[in-house]
């Protein structure tokens, strides 16, 4: 056997920092294009021309169009939901579990990444197409499910005379409503006619979505 193999199979070689690099950089171009253009608007050409690169390198790191989304929406779900389980695990250790406390553990996370990076306003609004459209439902079972199940539970157990449809539905509205706000806040300025910061619209956010579900 030679150094190149273990049991029988090609060692395969650690992608390089430069091949990392550009992924990067094709991934980050692919998230701009999709949620400027959305999936149908967007094409291969367009992201190359966004990541200033040759369409096969495109392909070579990303596949087609469709796997190419599936890597995008995929990529930043991970961290997402860690911000969003380590939000939950700190509500359980400061007390009781409140609608409030639920709704901020699972919202806040991703107001506080896109302050930090500001790609993941981009993200929200891939966020948004993936869960208005059909076509994606594996997508949204594999990324955002299984957190989003672990949080159900947790208002099932808080609201036990509702229904786990009833909660699922009033969950799926406050979801709605945040990424509304994570992509168009300039609305709420535009008919408030004043400035409103984003700390008190996400803290009015979790109140508004926790009384529809208390209700």
């Amino acid at each position: 056997m030679t150094p190149e193999q273990t049991f029988g199979k090609p060692r395969q070689r650690a992608p390089s920092k430069r091949a990392l690099a550009t992924r990067e950089r094709v991934l980050d171009a692919a998230e701009a294009v999709f949620a400027d253009r959305g999936f149908d608007g967007a094409t291969i050409r367009d992201i190359a021309s966004e990541a200033g690169e040759p369409v096969g390198t495109i392909h070579h790191h990303g596949g087609g169009k469709e796997a190419l989304f599936h890597l995008t929406v995929a990529r930043r779900a991970a961290a997402l939901s860690q911000a969003r389980l380590d939000a939950l695990a700190r509500c359980r250790a400061s007390g009781p579990l409140t609608l409030e406390s639920l709704l901020s553990a699972f919202m806040r996370p991703f107001f506080d990444l896109s302050r930090d990076n500001p790609r993941w306003r981009h993200y929200a609004r891939i966020v948004a197409f993936v869960s208005t459209d059909d076509r994606w439902r594996a997508i949204a079972a594999e990324c955002f499910d299984p957190t989003a199940e672990i949080f159900l539970d947790e208002f099932l157990a808080l609201r036990p005379d509702a229904s786990r449809q009833q909660l699922a539905a009033g969950f799926v509205f406050s979801v709605s409503a945040m990424l509304a706000l994570l992509t168009s806040q300039g609305r709420i300025t535009a008919l408030g006619h004043a400035p409103a910061p984003e700390a008190d619209q996400v803290d009015h956010l979790v109140r508004y979505c926790a009384a529809g579900l208390a209700a």
